[in-house]
């Protein structure tokens, strides 16, 4: 049932690849994202907020439906089922980039998300910037406007863009054409008396981080940069070909790429806070800006996400991302809260923020926080903890251990949080510490036992970390689904 609270408009922006600790509100004085740590001023930043995959498609997904991967399907980045190849152009078709790409699939097919819940509810939804769930040329899930990437990541001076049902491949820098459209479907939306929620998907600070890639004005910021901030670690062994790396110079290139593409979207998230308020909507407007994944620039001695290393890995520095609340007048200022969140619980917060009923309550492991951005003391969160998964890797975390467990053989990791924050000394092996491995293995096991679909769990899906081709469907082997391991 919905309440009488005032709907509000809900501007919702998600960075690519940005760890937490790519924020200057977080600590990291090397990095320039004065924007966002004005947003962060003016609102809550929630320090200890968890993906539910460190890989974007899935983490994408868990976002708008509240499901995790065992339960909507979606368990590595999409790689095909982005658009109908036959639909494209000659030029467009012989792009390597689109080599996968036969039809186009509704990797979210049947199930409810929480922008379908909106649109139903009045709300005029628009999307400017990366969707990355299949089929990403034809508006869906209670979107009426639509300016999207056709793949997932793409050249930041060359992307490959959706507009009006058709894929090209433009001149422009993406992060500046996602923001254009992001600030013209503002005017529009402006505009009328319905209540509106925009989603804002940047593709930034995902590679490509060469210096053709980004413009000088941003990378000449750090062009002296010592780049302090990220730790200068020998490569990892288990460290796997899906992301770029180097030494020397080359890590100084790839990190001073990496930073000016966040500098260039915090812009972008300037001129959007800018927009409102010259419009006269920011009081009336929640700005949500989160990351889909954490991301290893170095961190561990690996450069990547969770599909960095095979086997696939989850350090927190692959499973935390940055999350800022801002609504003047509504949500208090200046704050930052260490409760354990996660984006399975985006979706019944968005829901409850926005005075609508939750009609997945039930089949959904997340859990509002709205009492939080109220400023509420967070009573009963004590013992919150967090779950995360990957194909067959999964992890349960508390404020004091994390336990990583690889099915069906290992390896298995167990890190004391208090004594080793950085996740430097495995424990598993410890005999000390087998009562609580094995209390946390069988909380672990009960938690995906209460929520995992079969036919959609990861469980033994043969993930690899290279991409997802199918959904996981009646007819389709889970080895058809997914890339197989690339050496």
């Amino acid at each position: 049932m919905e309440n009488n609270r005032r709907k509000p408009n809900i501007v919702f922006i998600l960075a690519d690849d940005m760890g937490s600790w790519a924020l200057g509100s977080s600590g990291n004085r090397e990095i320039r994202t004065p924007h966002l740590d004005r947003l962060a001023d003016q609102g809550i930043r929630f320090d200890h907020f968890f993906c539910t995959s460190p890989v974007c498609s899935p983490a994408r997904a868990s976002i708008l439906t509240g499901r995790i991967p065992s339960q909507h399907g979606v368990h590595d980045w999409i790689r095909s089922g982005n658009v109908n190849r036959s639909g494209l152009s000659e030029e467009v078709r012989q792009q390597p980039m689109f080599a996968d790409e036969r039809i186009a699939i509704d990797y979210l097919a049947g199930q409810p998300t929480y922008t379908e819940l909106l649109a139903e509810a009045g709300y005029a939804c628009a999307l400017s910037g990366k969707w990355h769930l299949g089929n990403n040329a034809v508006p869906r899930k209670g979107f009426e406007r639509w300016f999207s990437i056709a793949r997932g990541g793409c050249s930041y001076m060359k992307p490959d863009i959706v507009e009006h049902g058709e894929v090209q491949i433009v001149d422009g820098y993406v992060t500046d054409l996602i923001t254009e459209h992001a600030l013209q479907f503002l005017d529009e939306l402006g505009g009328q008396d319905a209540p509106f929620y925009l989603s804002v998907h940047y593709t930034a600070p995902h590679s490509p981080w060469d210096r053709s890639e980004h413009p000088e004005s941003y990378l000449s910021l750090y062009d002296d940069c010592p780049f302090d901030s990220v730790p200068e670690l020998p490569l990892h062994p288990n460290q796997a070909q899906t992301a770029p790396h180097g030494e020397g110079e080359r890590r100084k290139e790839l990190l001073r790429g990496y930073y000016a593409s966040i500098t260039a979207m915090d812009d972008g998230i300037g001129q959007i806070i800018d927009r409102l308020e010259e419009r006269g909507l920011r009081e009336q407007t929640l700005i949500v800006f989160m990351g889909d994944n954490g991301m290893n620039m170095g961190h561990h001695g690996i450069w990547g996400k969770g599909n960095g290393t095979f086997p696939l890995n989850m350090y927190d520095t692959s499973v935390k991302v940055p999350a800022i609340f801002s609504h003047p007048g509504v949500i208090p200022t200046g704050r930052v809260r260490e409760e354990l969140l996660s984006q399975y619980d985006v979706f019944p917060t968005l829901l409850d923020y926005a005075g609508l009923s939750n009609p997945e309550q039930d089949r959904l492991p997340g859990r509002s926080f709205y009492d939080l951005l109220q400023g509420q003391a967070g009573a009963g969160r004590d013992d919150i903890v967090i779950y995360d998964e990957y194909g067959p890797v999964r992890m349960i975390r508390t404020r004091e251990w994390k336990y990583v467990h690889r099915y069906p053989y290992g390896p298995h990791e167990l890190y004391d949080l208090q004594d080793d924050p950085n996740e430097e000394v495995n424990r598993a092996g410890d005999p000390p510490c087998q009562m609580v491995l094995e209390a946390l293995r069988l909380r672990l096991g009960e938690w995906f036992g209460q929520y995992a679909i079969p036919g959609k769990e990861g469980i033994a899906a043969p993930v690899t970390g290279f991409g997802q081709l199918n959904s996981l469907a009646p007819g389709i082997t889970e080895g058809a689904a997914f890339k197989p391991l690339v050496k």
